[in-house]
């Protein structure tokens, strides 16, 4: 897809892939209601195997090669004091990862799940987007290949996509109003903890970056190169990649998830291949996922990121799944079915 627009590259990915294998669906429902337990016993389990079966694209899904890609960049708009923590933090979180000792590299580890980290802007920061838009066309451009190509020789069968980014937060609340509407208040949290006096920060930087556009309609994919971040960008893309190839997607937190809605928002349906994980504190996070119409997996009160909140799901979608895939039927265990 090399030269094509992200917009068209999106478009190409669900022309491929335009939904689920039906076949696949059609027997994993079949063996669901025939394994050897009470009908309806694990029906949202049954339900979370069967959607994995249909974008896996086969009768008895499993999570075999879990991988995790992680992408980090840095926040013009930081620097306006919306975090507790100074931008420093990015580099060293990634090479925290790098070193195998932060909350995601253990959690990938203790599920068996391949860990990389994609560096797309840490030192770079993107530019303010109170007073001008986040990145240039073309470094949303390069974001965004970089998260296709992190995603294009993946060897795996169930794909989760964090972030990290001192700043990001205030960025994606930016993202999820441009794209649903409200003012900053329906969207800001507290993201890394800020005080009161920082969370105010936080909705003003908002409200400025959206009234730089407040009498337009600017497209999805434009809201999120105005008022996002690279590692949003990447994440974007890196989804789009991954519904080309057929790759369920198990959603992180608020930041991903407002990262993804933008190719839902811009080709409705573009998402279906994506399962949320978990609910965060953010309390756009559920305003979100509510708007998207998906459920989570987890509510744990999780603020973390780097796609820890999914990485701790992804047990749930491992287990859902074999408890389909190789548990018996009545008949195979020669059980008397319900009468």
């Amino acid at each position: 897809m090399t030269g094509l627009s992200p917009l068209q590259q999106l478009q190409a990915a669900v022309a491929a892939v335009p939904g689920p294998d039906d076949a696949s669906l059609a027997a994993v429902t079949d063996r669901a209601s025939s394994v050897v337990r009470p009908a309806g016993a694990f029906a949202r389990l049954d339900d979370v195997a069967i959607w994995l079966g249909g974008w896996q694209r086969r009768p008895d899904p499993l999570v075999r090669r879990p991988a995790v890609v992680i992408f980090g960049g840095d926040h013009g708009v930081a620097a306006r004091g919306v975090s507790a923590y100074p931008t420093e933090v990015t580099a060293a979180m990634a090479g925290a990862i790098a070193g195998g000792v932060a909350t995601s590299s253990v959690l990938a580890d203790a599920n068996g799940a391949i860990l990389t980290f994609v560096d797309v802007g840490i030192g770079e920061p993107t530019n303010d987007f109170t007073v001008e838009d986040a990145m240039s066309p073309e470094r949303f451009a390069a974001s965004w290949n970089a998260g296709r190509d992190a995603i294009a020789e993946l060897d795996t069968d169930l794909l989760i996509l964090g972030e990290l980014g001192i700043g990001n937060t205030t960025a994606a609340a930016a993202v999820a109003a441009g794209l649903y509407g409200g003012s900053a208040r329906d969207w800001v949290g507290r993201g890394t903890g800020v005080d009161d006096e920082g969370l105010e920060r936080k909705r003003q930087t908002v409200d400025a970056g959206l009234a730089r556009f407040a009498n337009e309609a600017p497209a999805p994919l434009d809201v999120l190169r105005r008022v996002g971040g690279t590692e949003l960008v990447a994440m974007a893309g890196a989804a789009t990649e991954a519904r080309r190839r057929s790759i369920p997607v198990l959603l992180d937190g608020f930041i991903a998830t407002a990262a993804m809605a933008t190719i839902e928002r811009a080709m409705p349906g573009a998402l279906d291949h994506a399962l949320a994980g978990h609910c965060s504190t953010e309390p756009g996070h559920r305003r979100l996922l509510d708007a998207l119409g998906k459920r989570p997996l987890l509510d744990l009160d999780l603020r973390l990121g780097e796609a820890s909140g999914a990485l701790v799901a992804l047990s749930i979608v491992a287990s859902a799944a074999a408890s389909v895939t190789n548990v018996a039927t009545f008949a195979e265990a020669e059980v008397a079915g319900p009468s």
